[in-house]
């Protein structure tokens, strides 16, 4: 499959809802040939982007039947873990190529979202901040970054570099957001970042 022309069997109506565009954006970022991790995957639209770029994807979430149709697909792996028990993450040491996270904040287990990350990988967060509670759920703060919150984790952890970041309002749906991309000290981008797009 090509990078630039998706499967649309991977992509189109048949998935739960789209790829979110900063995903999208940044997924050729993932390195050839290497498996993308989606945590808190919900019905697998990321999943879904993951093998339409060619790679391999594990999905982890809590319950996994909106993504029920991808078990067994060549190339997916999907556990089910409930990220809030307080246990580690259940590949705790393991790195990936990519780690995809979009709509989860649960805080405890942001230090193990990052170290997940392999030295020539790369991070792509996207998740709800304060402010979003004009427009409806999530609502609670708990479940809401703070101001920087993102790129304040990834700086306070030292062995990625930041290459986006935003914290902006998006409409179609109206809602605030964080996102973050960030890759290891072995990523090419860490060099050379890529050209806004």
């Amino acid at each position: 499959m090509s990078k630039t022309a998706p499967d649309e069997r991977l992509t189109g109506s048949g998935s739960t809802r789209e790829a979110s565009p900063w995903v999208m954006r940044f997924i050729v970022g993932v390195p050839p040939g290497g498996t993308l991790l989606d945590l808190a995957c919900g019905g697998g639209r990321h999943i879904r982007a993951g093998l339409a770029a060619g790679l391999d994807v594990l999905g982890i979430d809590r319950d996994l039947s909106r993504a029920a149709d991808l078990a067994g697909r060549p190339g997916v792996r999907l556990i089910a873990a409930d990220l809030e028990a307080g246990d580690p993450l259940p590949l705790e040491g393991v790195r990936f190529a990519g780690v995809v996270v979009t709509n989860y904040l649960w805080r405890p287990i942001l230090p193990d979202i990052l170290a997940a990350v392999a030295r020539d990988g790369i991070l792509i967060y996207e998740t709800f901040a304060l402010g979003n509670q004009r427009f409806g759920k999530p609502s609670n703060p708990d479940f809401l970054l703070r101001p920087g919150e993102l790129l304040e984790a990834v700086a306070a952890d030292g062995a990625l570099t930041p290459i986006a970041y935003e914290h902006v309002t998006l409409v179609k749906p109206q809602r605030v957001v964080q996102r973050i991309v960030a890759v290891g000290p072995d990523h090419p981008w860490r060099g050379a970042p890529p050209e806004a797009g």
